[in-house]
C-alpha cells in the first residue's frame, strides 16, 4: 500500500450533525492512540463545529472574549492563541504519522498549501505570511491584510493532531468578539465574500480533500510564493512538540 493510500477520510458531521469540539476531541484521542498503535492508517476527520472558541496554550487573558455570545470558551493542548469555530467553517483535523524525511514546519507548510490551492480552486488568490500561520489575503482596494485559514497542531510520538480551519461561509460577526490569533492589524474573511457568492463547507469540502491527498503523498510539490512578512505576537508558531511518551 503507498503512503497516499494510507490515508483515509472520514466525515465526522457537516451542518445539522456539526460535532461538539469537545466530542471531536475526544474523537481525535482515540484515533491518535490507534495510528501511534498501528491499528488504523492516518485519518484526516472533515468536520464543522457548533460556535466555540479554543484558546491554545499562548492565549493572554486579556485576549478572551468578555461576551462571547453563548459559545464556550475551551483551552486546548495545542500552540497558539485563541481562534474561533463555527457553522460555515470546514474543520480539517489530520491525525497522520510523520514520515521520517517530513519535519514538522514541512507539514505545516503542506496544510497551508492545500488551504491556499483550495482558495485557489474559487479563485481566490491567497498565499502565507512569513511570521503569521495560514493562508491570507494580501491587502487590496476592497480591505486590508485579511486571513481566510488557520492552523494550530499539535505533534505527539510523531503523529499530528488538531489541524486547520478554511472560512467558507461564516459569520465573521463572531470574530468581532475577540482578537483573532491576537492579531489586531490584520482582519478575517471567508470563500463566500471574497468570491461575491456563497460558497458552503460541502461545496468546499470534496476540493480540500483533493488538496490535502496531495499534499499527504508527501511528494515533493511547488509551493505558492509567500506574500511579505509580518510579525506575530509572541512570535511562537501555533504548533506543540511533545517528546515521545508524552
Amino acid at each position: 500500500m503507498s503512503e497516499q493510500e494510507s490515508v483515509q477520510f472520514e466525515v465526522a458531521g457537516l451542518g445539522p450533525d456539526a460535532v461538539d469540539y469537545l466530542a471531536a476531541w475526544e474523537l481525535q484521542r482515540e484515533v491518535h492512540a490507534q495510528v501511534v498503535a498501528g491499528e488504523r492508517p492516518g485519518t484526516v476527520l472533515l468536520l464543522e463545529h457548533p460556535p466555540t472558541y479554543t484558546a491554545g496554550k499562548r492565549t493572554d487573558a486579556h485576549e478572551r472574549p468578555l461576551d462571547p455570545g453563548g459559545a464556550p470558551v475551551i483551552d486546548v493542548d495545542r500552540g497558539g492563541k485563541i481562534t474561533f469555530h463555527g457553522p460555515g467553517q470546514l474543520v480539517a483535523y489530520p491525525i497522520v504519522a510523520l514520515p521520517d524525511h517530513v519535519k514538522v514546519v514541512d507539514f505545516v507548510r503542506r496544510m497551508e498549501e492545500a488551504m491556499i490551492a483550495t482558495c485557489a480552486h474559487f479563485g481566490v488568490e491567497t498565499a502565507r505570511v512569513p511570521g503569521r500561520s495560514g493562508a491570507w489575503l494580501r491587502a487590496d482596494e476592497r480591505a486590508g491584510e485579511r486571513k481566510i485559514g488557520a492552523i494550530g497542531i499539535r505533534v505527539s510520538r510523531g503523529v499530528t493532531m488538531h489541524g486547520i480551519s478554511l472560512n467558507c461561509d461564516v459569520d465573521l460577526g463572531w470574530y468581532d468578539r475577540f482578537v483573532p490569533c491576537g492579531i489586531a492589524d490584520a482582519g478575517v474573511t471567508t470563500l463566500s465574500l471574497e468570491t461575491g457568492r456563497r460558497v458552503g463547507v460541502q461545496e468546499a469540502l470534496p476540493v480540500l480533500q483533493d488538496h490535502l491527498t496531495e499534499m499527504l503523498a508527501w511528494g515533493d510539490y511547488t509551493a505558492t510564493p509567500d506574500y511579505e512578512p509580518r510579525p506575530e505576537p509572541g512570535r511562537a508558531p501555533r504548533i506543540e512538540l511533545v517528546t515521545p511518551g508524552g
